[in-house]
């Protein structure tokens, strides 16, 4: 199958095959950078041993022309605040290239779209990302605790932290009940449980232990209610 062939040199291309060096270089020396063209020549010759037909070189040079101008476009647009976001941007490129050459050969159509079932569960997933945190973060907001007193601890936290962390619990919890491993659920219980509430009892606050108790119920029942409504 030519999807995963080309998928399989793209990945030991961008990520085995290529040195945090070479990165550095590039992203130093841009278009002047010899290891842009080295990583674009390996790309291709590696498409070309996956694909293992001569008469499909086409396809190994359309992936490295391609591959040039998306890494090319990417060193000259980003910066330091764009790194992350041109990653992505750079890996969703090449991995639409590589699908659009497996839809010319009919080997992926969009049939899926029309798959009802296909759509409840990505409906389910999307329900469970952004829209069920402003859900609980309404349901939760008359009763957010003012964090004072001695023994309040004071730690730095990441941006955003628990807003993704909650999206990805969730997205877990749906995950494990579409595939009928319940224990998956205790699992992440017992997990959150165990690196949450350690600090919770330590900060001796029995209102923002109950908040937070509150709030991870919500966000574990909310996954395990859709699970079972798509179920």
């Amino acid at each position: 199958m030519i999807l995963i062939k080309l998928i399989l040199a793209h990945l030991l291309g961008d990520f085995i095959l290529q040195p945090n060096s070479w990165v550095a270089d590039k992203e130093n020396h841009k278009l002047k950078s010899k290891f842009l063209y080295l990583h674009i020549l390996i790309h291709t010759v590696l498409s070309l041993i996956f694909l293992w037909d001569l008469q499909l070189w086409w396809v190994a040079v359309l992936v490295g022309i391609t591959h040039f101008i998306i890494d090319a476009s990417k060193l000259i647009f980003q910066n330091v605040k764009t790194n992350k976001r041109w990653f992505f941007i750079d890996q969703l490129l090449h991995v639409s290239v590589i699908a659009g050459v497996s839809f010319y050969f009919g080997e992926f159509s969009f049939g899926f779209v029309q798959n009802q079932e296909f759509l409840k569960v990505i409906m389910a997933a999307l329900f469970l990302t952004t829209p069920a945190s402003i859900f609980i973060k309404i349901l939760l907001s008359s009763w957010t605790p003012a964090p004072d007193g001695p023994n309040t601890i004071q730690t730095e936290s990441l941006s955003s932290a628990g807003k993704y962390i909650g999206i990805l619990e969730r997205l877990l919890v749906f995950t494990f009940i579409m595939v009928n491993h319940w224990e998956g659920v205790g699992f992440m219980v017992a997990a959150k449980s165990v690196f949450r509430f350690s600090d919770l009892a330590q900060a001796k606050q029995r209102k923002l232990t109950e908040y937070v108790l509150i709030g991870t119920l919500l966000s574990f029942g909310l996954a395990v209610l859709t699970g079972i409504i798509i179920k």
